[in-house]
């Protein structure tokens, strides 16, 4: 058989298309599960406290095997900030929405650059999911 080089490129993308189209299938065939945070972009705004900032997330849990997830408030650099909430812990069931809200001392405020839920595992989990909001 002769091959042109026309014909061998030709073959050598439907062979390219192929790999691509298979990493596809697979990756649309597994399903990922994990929690949601919204909004994605929180703004925080003056609470009715003197000298304190505030915002509102709404939390999602999307994993039957987690239960409770915690809430960090973090710098651009990871380093904590002080914060306050109606949960340090959030207890939560499988497919449960809440909201909460987020306070921080207006004068730390420049520094908060991300608002964080890490789920906290049972024995037998294995995925430990952290989902992060920047703030704007």
């Amino acid at each position: 058989m002769v091959t042109t080089p026309l014909l061998y490129w030709l073959n050598v993308l439907l062979n390219n298309i192929r790999v691509l189209l298979s990493l596809i299938a697979v990756t649309l065939s597994s399903a990922v599960y994990a929690h949601e945070m919204t909004p994605t972009y929180p703004k925080f705004t003056q609470s009715y406290m003197g000298g304190v900032s505030v915002t509102t997330m709404s939390l999602f849990n999307k994993r039957k095997d987690v239960s409770y997830y915690k809430i960090g408030v973090f710098t651009d650099e990871w380093k904590p900030v002080a914060f306050v909430s109606q949960y340090a812990v959030i207890p939560m069931l499988y497919l449960d929405t809440v909201s909460f809200d987020v306070y921080v001392a207006t004068q730390t405020l420049s520094s908060v650059e991300y608002i964080c839920s890490i789920s906290q595992l049972r024995a037998g989990a294995t995925i430990e999911s952290k989902i992060c909001s920047r703030v704007k």
